[in-house]
This record gives C-alpha cells, structure tokens and sequence, in this order.
C-alpha cells in the first residue's frame, strides 16, 4: 500500500533528522573529544590549567588573573597583571575590550555613581599615578592632571572655533582645575550633567610637563584587546621587581632572573613582543621564596 504524499514527506523528514542527530549531535562531538585528548591537544582541551606545588589548580596558562586581596588592592608579594575589560575582570565568558579608543578623553560627571563615567584617558591617568606610588616611581604621564584625571579644557572662543577665548572648563574636574588660567582667562571647574562639546566648546587636551616616556609602561595601564592576556611586558615586570624582592626578602637580580626564565619570546620569532607569564611567574617565586 502507497503512503499518502505527506506522510511519506513527513517520514521522510523524521528519518533525516534521526540520522543527523546522531552524526552531528553524538558521533562529531564525541570524535572531537577523542581528537582532543591526542598528545599535544590534552592540555589546551583541560584550559591549560596549572597547578601549583601541592598539585591544587591555580590557574590557566593562556587565561589572565588579578593577584588582589578580598578588597581589590595589589598583594605586594606578587607580580600584577595588566588591567582586564573583560566582566569584572578575566571573565572567559565575558570577554570584550572596552570599546573606548583615543578620542575618549572626556568623562561623565554624574551625581549618581552609577550615572558617572571615566574616559579612557581618565583610566590610564589613575592607573598610571596608582602603579607610581605603589612602585615608587613617577606615575605622572602627559595629558594627565596631578590627581589622576585627564588634562582637558572646554574652550569657548568668542566667534564659535575662532577669536579671543572668552570662556574655560576644566571639564573632568568639580574641584579646583588643574591650571589656574588658560590665554590669560580664568578656568572653571566643570558642572555636573553639563556637556560642553553641545554649548560650543573647543575640546583641548593640554599636554604638561610630564616625561615623554612615562616610568609606567603603556600595558600597566591598558586593557589587551580580549580583556584576557596572561601576560605583561618585560618592561612592567622589571619595574615590579624591586617591590616583589623587598616583600620576598629576595635580591633583585635574582627575581629579575626569574623574569628572563619566565619570559616568552616573539610568536614565529619575529611577530609581536617578549611577554611575561605572570601566573608562572608568581609560581616560580612561590617556589623560590615562599612566603
């Protein structure tokens, strides 16, 4: 007996389904598991975890992590990562860069917290002054104020972008601006909720006398684009390296020989930078000079 046209399409489509199902939802992902226990693919597959001496799992080699205590402050004994965009920090499931890029450079004010936020330029301003005194270098950097702001004006000049300039907001700052005067006019301390780009402003970023190779390298104060690098300059690990040896109790040349062995060189040997695990990094000291 003939089966009616669509019942035979409808058996038609159930069979199809069954087979897939099992091809592509069983038989695939179970060979790709296989493929991934191969020599030389078991340790990506597992999230290149790393244990520390008492064999407990502290970490993944290619997964970034903050060395911070309970309330986010720097544990002194320990390399620092770069900073991370990625959720509340080296989230895998959230990773994302900031999305704020050069021209980031005024923040908004807000009497509501949550309302508020800094510029980019703002960011690597307070990082950079935070990393100064807990390294004891000169955090300063050009664009920023002394507080740890970003160094900008709103400019109003008399004929709109041209003529004398009549009027100047130091538009990151409620307080006392960071120069007093600006082509001879007195600055003002910017008003919360007031966007000054809208009211005509020239926005100008005023440089100042900072060095122009600031003693804070680039990467201690910017996120990498996946918020999830686990590694940092050779330059920033040299600059922590004299902290970590006082808090270890170490000689410096002797931490900074950990750094050379922990340091990872040019991807194809010539792409890129040498970068510094910092998780294995911590481990060495660990094993090194423990705490």
């Amino acid at each position: 007996m003939r089966l009616p046209a669509w019942l035979a399409q409808h058996l038609a489509a159930l069979r199809a389904l069954l087979v897939f199902t099992v091809l592509l939802g069983l038989a695939y992902p179970l060979a790709m598991v296989g493929v991934a226990q191969l020599p030389g693919l078991r340790d990506n597959a597992r999230g290149s975890l790393v244990q520390n001496a008492a064999g407990q799992s502290v970490g993944s080699s290619l997964i970034g992590q903050a060395f911070t205590d309970a309330g986010g402050n720097p544990i002194p004994a320990y390399f620092q990562s770069r900073p991370s965009a990625a959720g509340d920090g080296y989230d895998p499931t959230a990773t994302a860069a900031s999305n704020l890029g050069p021209e980031s450079i005024v923040d908004t004010l807000a009497d509501n917290p949550d309302g508020a936020s800094q510029s980019l330029l703002t960011q690597v301003c307070a990082r950079s002054l935070a990393i100064g005194r807990l390294e004891g270098v000169d955090g300063s950097r050009p664009y920023c104020t002394a507080d740890g702001v970003g160094a900008v004006l709103a400019v109003f000049h008399r004929d709109g972008l041209t003529g004398p300039v009549t009027r100047v907001v130091s538009v990151n700052q409620t307080g006392t601006p960071f120069i007093a005067r600006y082509e001879g006019v007195p600055v003002q301390s910017a008003q919360v909720g007031v966007d000054y780009r809208a009211e005509g402003a020239v926005i100008v970023p005023v440089r100042g006398d900072a060095p122009a190779e600031p003693a804070v390298p680039a990467d201690a104060v910017t996120a990498s684009g996946s918020g999830l690098d686990p590694h940092i300059s050779t330059a920033y690990a040299r600059l922590q390296a004299p902290r970590v040896a006082r808090e270890r109790g170490a000689d410096v040349r002797t931490v900074r020989a950990l750094i050379d062995k922990n340091t990872d060189g040019r991807a194809l040997g010539f792409m890129g930078e040498p970068g510094v695990n910092v998780l294995a990094l911590n481990l060495a000291l660990d094993r090194e000079f423990p705490r």
